[in-house]
């Protein structure tokens, strides 16, 4: 009994004295290997409350809520960019909170922490948000594509990489996204980005079997160009790719806006130029942000006459996949003289199976002032820093960004129907294991 007790207490000191070792900056990978615990840059366009940086940054630095308990990364944010700061700033604030957190005035020396060599081993690249202008297509030309490509100047005069997390999609601009992919590919880096939709919790709790055989899809959401059509286009691709072959690509796209729009609302089947109807209700009958149509209701299903007073500037995209996939976008948005309008403030899908069953999800966004959607994506950014392999196929969001930037084109082109051969050589398979939150 005395020996089980010595050895008892010289097995707590042991881990005492590992546990120190891991407060002062060190961690293990593998038996008997120590190593210091991964390092972090962080760069973004801006840091201020409820921006994309703070949530994602914040988590890495204070921890997130996780199955039983608050986690906390074994890794750390030890510099930051931010290019605009304004008046209501954060990172200031954060950096005196986190001494080991610097803020450096270039992306080159967050990289290198003033010096000549890469001296992090995992980057975040959060370009969303700030003060930046628009195109004629209506494009917000946030500068994912300029700081990555400032990341691999680093790369490549240092001699080193590190796996690189961009926030949404990867760039306004197709040209760019396939660049940044075949750069990440070619110097073999981790690239993972995408929405945080996708990986939130859903209501209910599924997923598509894997290899099911689906016919037609349509995603909702409450409008917004560009930085709104890619979350619920990747939302709904990260169901659909499930399908029986995987994914084979997009061979075009048709934009409807204004009364084309409301003509395929009404025109009862994609064949007939718009998009299954029961599909439709199944989406918003899936909402939990339905905007009542009544004023003395609380739940009623809009009419079609109701959709065009709660949302006059609603507008779509239809998708027709290389093996036959149909797949409408419906953004319902408030229009000019309807400053409280809209349908629906969630994101739901509904697609119609082989078998004529109808599947259908929420992709459930806990608003409110945590933002707890972005924990999952967290959770996989880590795995992302640990393992330098994007969790989920890059070619998903090289897809959907294509998808985004080719439903804006034909809408500036007066809603004609284009031809996308690009989109239809992105071909993938999905991971067999369902990646959103369940618990």
């Amino acid at each position: 009994m005395l020996q089980s007790r010595r050895r008892f207490l010289a097995d707590t000191i042991a881990a005492l004295g590992s546990s120190a070792a891991l407060t002062m900056g060190q961690t293990a990978f593998g038996a008997g290997n120590i190593k210091r615990r991964p390092r972090i840059a962080a760069l973004t366009t801006i840091f201020h409350k409820y921006s994309h940086s703070e949530h994602i940054i914040d988590r890495f630095l204070e921890g997130y809520g996780w199955e039983n308990g608050h986690h906390r990364p074994e890794m750390d944010v030890v510099a930051l960019y931010v290019e605009q700061v304004g008046a209501n700033d954060l990172s200031r604030e954060r950096a005196s909170r986190h001494p080991g957190m610097k803020i450096y005035p270039t992306i080159a020396e967050a990289l290198t922490q003033g010096g000549n060599s890469l001296q992090v081993d995992g980057v975040l690249l959060i370009g969303e948000h700030g003060n930046y202008p628009h195109n004629e297509k209506g494009q917000h030309l946030y500068p994912r594509y300029e700081y990555f490509q400032q990341v691999v100047d680093v790369y490549r005069s240092t001699g080193r990489t590190a796996p690189l997390f961009n926030d949404k999609h990867l760039s306004w601009s197709w040209n760019h996204a396939k660049e940044m992919v075949e750069t990440s590919k070619s110097m073999d880096f981790g690239l993972m980005a995408g929405s945080s939709l996708p990986v939130t919790w859903r209501q209910p709790s599924v997923d598509l079997p894997l290899g099911a055989e689906v016919k037609e899809a349509v995603g909702i959401w409450g409008g917004g160009i560009d930085g709104g059509d890619i979350h619920v286009i990747e939302a709904v691709q990260s169901i659909v790719e499930r399908r029986r072959g995987g994914e084979s690509g997009i061979v075009a796209v048709e934009a409807f806006r204004g009364e084309r729009f409301w003509t395929a609302l009404q025109a009862g089947s994609w064949q007939a130029g718009g998009w299954d109807p029961e599909l439709l209700e199944a989406s918003l009958s899936r909402s939990n942000q339905l905007n009542s149509a009544r004023a003395t209701y609380s739940n009623v299903l809009p009419t079609t006459e109701d959709l065009k007073r709660l949302a006059g500037g609603s507008y779509a995209y239809r998708f027709e996949y290389a093996d036959g996939l149909k797949v409408s976008i419906v953004q319902f948005q408030a229009g000019p003289d309807q400053p409280a309008g809209g349908v629906v403030g969630d994101c739901n899908m509904a697609a119609r199976l082989g078998d004529g069953e109808i599947f259908s999800v929420q992709f459930y966004l806990p608003y409110y002032s945590m933002r707890n959607f972005f924990s999952p994506q967290v959770h996989y950014i880590e795995s992302l820093f640990q393992t330098n392999k994007s969790p989920y196929p890059i070619e998903r969001t090289l897809l959907t960004t294509g998808m985004t930037a080719a439903g804006i084109e034909s809408l500036f082109q007066d809603q004609k129907r284009l031809e996308t051969p690009h989109l239809a050589a992105v071909k993938y398979q999905p991971t067999s294991e369902s990646t959103f939150r369940r618990t």
